[in-house]
């Protein structure tokens, strides 16, 4: 089995347009979550508030390729551009057959979507859609669409498994890099923001709507007063890269992905089960050849629901006890569902970079059952040498990732 590691980084997020945006959004401690008034016209619809990105340069991507792509599909092109230019990958690579891509999402463009069923149903008229907006539409819209526009002729798949999907889709690319299908995969996930994804929590009391008139209160991770999550938008791409080849040409490593698994709970269809996600965790790290005590950070999934946050806390309580650093990022960008896995595994490399754990914003008191484990509620200056990475989907599906510092 070859050796597999992160040699770039790209990121869109309701932080910004960069990784620097994202990471200095973060460090300043800002929350993206905005109330949006607009949402207001949809009947039913509790919660008000998510946090979005604002798109930028669109245009630079030439129309005829722009008209298959919706708007996650643009922030995953962005992204992707990104971390190729950081990983230094020519355009000669990426025309070779070595060279994947593997993006997930949890529907498609859920906007393109929304936007093709308003202009059917009126008049039952297909033919007032455009020949494009099929594309836009796709599950694999964000694969697709990148690997047309970047010329990809290696392996192109997108996981589709909602919140979980982007930590797959870094899965997937390491062990086809493993196996030495491939070289380098582009990995990671992207996801727009609509109130058809919102409502969808919101029909199972999941999104946060007690705080519609102070957003930025909200999501609350861990949290006594947490009422649910929060929806984001964005991309988060990564560049996989065999580790011979990357030391061959002098890359930045980033870190070395050393153990990946994915479970289904089995048990429930939209509840996290605490057993399903220590059987999860506790095979990452028998993979990555790591006991508890070898974890210095857990980036947590904690999305500010209320019985996922207690069954997260739970796992980690009976592997870790209260001895490993632990915080979530939902409460600075919101829940970008199928994005997630990807933008915040690239803010907790950075952490790893610069030796600093950032904390869980909006987390003032951690809720009875989410105690005994070790919260990060201020920054912590502390080398990082293997990390944690968690993502719970519903669905039943977990995933979790090891990465270790290059030394």
């Amino acid at each position: 089995m070859r050796r597999v590691v992160i040699t770039g980084l790209g990121a869109i997020t309701p932080l910004g347009n960069s990784t620097e945006a994202l990471i200095l959004g973060i460090e300043r401690g800002v929350c993206a979550t905005e109330y949006i008034s607009a949402w207001q016209e949809y009947k039913g619809l509790r919660c008000l508030v998510g946090a979005p990105v604002q798109m930028q340069d669109e245009k630079l991507i030439p129309r005829k390729n722009r008209r298959s792509m919706g708007r996650l599909s643009i922030f995953a092109v962005q992204a992707a551009q990104q971390a190729l230019r950081d990983a230094g990958i020519s355009q000669e690579e990426l025309s070779s057959s070595l060279l994947g891509c593997v993006i997930g999402s949890t529907m498609g463009s859920a906007e393109s979507i929304a936007e093709a069923f308003e202009t059917i149903l009126p008049d039952n008229d297909l033919a007032k859609l455009t020949s494009t907006k099929f594309f836009q539409c796709v599950s694999h819209t964000a694969a697709m669409n990148v690997a047309q526009y970047l010329g990809i002729t290696g392996t192109v798949m997108a996981t589709n498994s909602a919140c979980a999907s982007a930590l797959q889709a870094i899965g997937t690319g390491y062990n086809l890099i493993r196996l030495g299908e491939q070289d380098i995969v582009l990995c990671g996930g992207a996801e727009d923001l609509h109130p058809i994804v919102v409502g969808s929590f919101d029909v199972l009391f999941a999104a946060s709507s007690s705080y519609n008139q102070t957003p930025k209160m909200t999501p609350r991770p861990f949290d006594a007063k947490r009422d649910g999550l929060v929806c984001g938008e964005g991309s988060g791409i990564v560049v996989l890269e065999d580790y011979e080849r990357a030391k061959k040409r002098k890359a930045k490593i980033y870190a070395e992905i050393t153990g990946y698994s994915s479970h289904g709970n089995g048990s429930h269809v939209s509840e996290s089960n605490r057993e399903a996600i220590v059987l999860c965790v506790e095979e990452a790290l028998q993979r990555a050849a790591v006991s508890p005590q070898d974890i210095d950070y857990i980036n947590a999934h904690a999305t500010a629901t209320i019985q996922g946050d207690v069954e997260e806390a739970a796992a980690i309580r009976q592997i870790f006890g209260n001895t490993v650093a632990i915080s979530s990022l939902k409460g600075n960008i919101g829940h970008t569902l199928g994005a997630s896995g990807s933008i915040e595994l690239i803010a907790s490399l950075i952490m790893m970079e610069k030796g600093v754990i950032y904390p869980t914003l909006n987390l003032e008191e951690p809720d009875k059952d989410c105690q005994g484990i070790k919260h990060i509620m201020k920054p912590l200056n502390k080398e990082v040498n293997i990390l944690l990475k968690n993502c719970f989907a519903f669905g039943g599906i977990n995933a979790s990732l090891v990465c270790k510092k290059e030394k």
